[in-house]
């Protein structure tokens, strides 16, 4: 009896044991694996300046040593301080991976600039009885062929495709003659881009209320980079560039083309630590290159065709080269505004808008704040003019918050926001060297501004035909000075 049950203690130990190894087997693997993971994502982003990254790694590493030896060992003390060891670090780890992870998503998000959609709709009258896009079989359709027309093509072989029978077209020379074609009756349907709803409601006294849309498609488009033409090589960290900041206020993805009512040049000089911000009317009266052969437009009506014919109509209009590109919901903004804890902005002027007062002097202002205060216009004398100043001011103040080394403990809130708010053509692998060189150096950034000026005018645009709008005639004279101004950033040395 006594040797059969020590024989069944022995199995029992064994088995134990067995076990035992089995977990130490798999705790090493998983935390191996672990170790492996983080490893990758902190050199891959490269956001860590490689003193802290080489840092981290030996940390990881020599964890992941100590963990290991003590599993190895022969004594079940040591086996059981690596189990407990091993544990909470590979949580730890496991909660790090998905944390870089989220920041390698975001920066491939907010850099993936090169696609834009066109939001492209079918409206009728309101007292149509066409509900659906098959009630308009026989309908007479009116198009404006301004600006890029691969989208509207693509709308409209896909309404073919729907109605299964070929679109009788009249063609218009602008979307606001096209519409009041739609209103005067003598079309059935419209076909256009949405982001010209804002424009028509303008210039139409109740458009949106006279029309009723009911058929949607969204086109996504390839951006055509231009060739570099950038004066300067190297590193982004060591050479200049210029950036345009296009702000929109739109609902929908940040890809959407619209009509941009900010106008923000940044011109950036990392060897100075120097940015200048040169702002530009919306309603300059520019051409649009490749769009409006030759014929003038307002500026922020460039946007409606695309983030590049803005920037092709402001190089030409500063004879500059336009890098890179940031698209900035203004709207959305706000959120960023408040994971800073609040910006605190320069107001040139006491004024009041809405239910906000703003005193000449800085103002602590939180998100909604922030919005109203670059929002209003009608409070000066100066009108839009004051409003880009002040815009320019909310966007120094920003600029100012996130030098701050407290915005680490933010990071991850500071990333969601700007992955819903904003869009860039800055590749992903420069945003990353940018965030390391502020990190490992610290340096504090000087922010100028400049505001470009003009004549008021009612003019006709490329975009609205012959209907006169109000325009601002550039002031050369002015429009040069701040050219100069940007070259001198550009090119100074430290």
């Amino acid at each position: 009896m006594d040797i059969q049950k020590s024989a069944t203690e022995n199995k029992g130990i064994k088995k134990h044991m067995s076990r035992q190894r089995i977990l130490h087997t798999v705790l090493i693997v998983e935390q191996t694996l672990l170790t492996a993971g983080a490893l990758y994502y902190i050199l891959d982003i490269g956001i860590l300046p490689m003193g802290i990254a080489a840092a981290a790694a030996a940390m990881l590493v020599g964890l992941l040593g100590l963990c290991v030896s003590l599993q190895l060992q022969d004594k079940p003390f040591f086996r059981y301080l690596g189990t407990i060891l091993c544990i909470p670090i590979s949580i730890v780890l496991f909660i790090l991976i998905l944390y870089l992870m989220r920041i390698d998503q975001t920066l491939s998000e907010i850099s993936k600039a090169q696609t834009q959609t066109d939001n492209m709709v079918v409206a009728v009258r309101v007292e149509d009885p066409a509900q659906y896009i098959q009630d308009t079989a026989g309908y007479r359709y009116g198009i404006s062929a301004t600006g890029k027309t691969g989208s509207l093509t693509e709308m409209l072989e896909d309404i073919e495709e729907q109605l299964g029978e070929e679109l009788d077209t009249t063609e218009y020379p602008s979307p606001y003659e096209q519409a009041e074609a739609l209103l005067e009756g003598n079309v059935d349907a419209l076909v256009y881009n949405s982001a010209l709803t804002g424009l028509l409601d303008e210039v139409i006294a109740g458009y949106s209320d006279k029309v009723r849309l009911i058929y949607f498609k969204e086109v996504t488009y390839e951006i055509e980079p231009e060739e570099s033409v950038s004066p300067t090589d190297g590193p982004i960290t060591e050479r200049s560039f210029h950036v345009y900041i296009s702000g929109i206020d739109t609902s929908g993805p940040i890809s959407t083309t619209s009509r941009s009512d900010v106008n923000i040049i940044m011109t950036v000089n990392p060897r100075t630590h120097k940015i200048l911000l040169t702002t530009t009317p919306r309603d300059f009266y520019v051409p649009i290159p490749g769009i409006s052969g030759g014929m003038r437009d307002k500026l922020t009506h460039a946007g409606v065709y695309g983030i590049d014919a803005s920037m092709a109509a402001l190089e030409e209009l500063y004879g500059i080269y336009l890098e890179f590109y940031i698209r900035i919901n203004f709207t959305s903004l706000t959120s960023l505004v408040d994971v800073l804890g609040g910006v605190d902005v320069y107001s040139q002027y006491a004024f009041d808008a809405g239910t906000y007062h703003f005193e000449q002097g800085f103002n602590h202002l939180d998100g909604d704040a922030a919005l109203a205060f670059s929002r209003e216009r009608y409070a000066f004398t100066d009108g839009d003019n004051q409003r880009g100043r002040n815009q320019q001011a909310v966007l120094t103040a920003i600029i100012e918050k996130l030098q701050s080394p407290s915005v680490l403990t933010r990071a991850d809130e500071i990333m969601a926001v700007v992955r819903e708010s904003m869009q860039t053509s800055v590749p992903k692998e420069d945003i990353a060297l940018m965030i390391n060189h502020q990190i490992s150096t610290m340096p504090r950034w000087s922010v100028e501004s400049q505001q470009a000026g003009g004549t008021g005018d009612s003019q006709p645009t490329y975009s609205m035909g012959n209907l006169n709008l109000y325009v601002m005639w550039p002031d050369e004279e002015l429009i040069e000075k701040l050219s100069d101004r940007m070259d001198e950033v550009f090119t100074e040395q430290e």
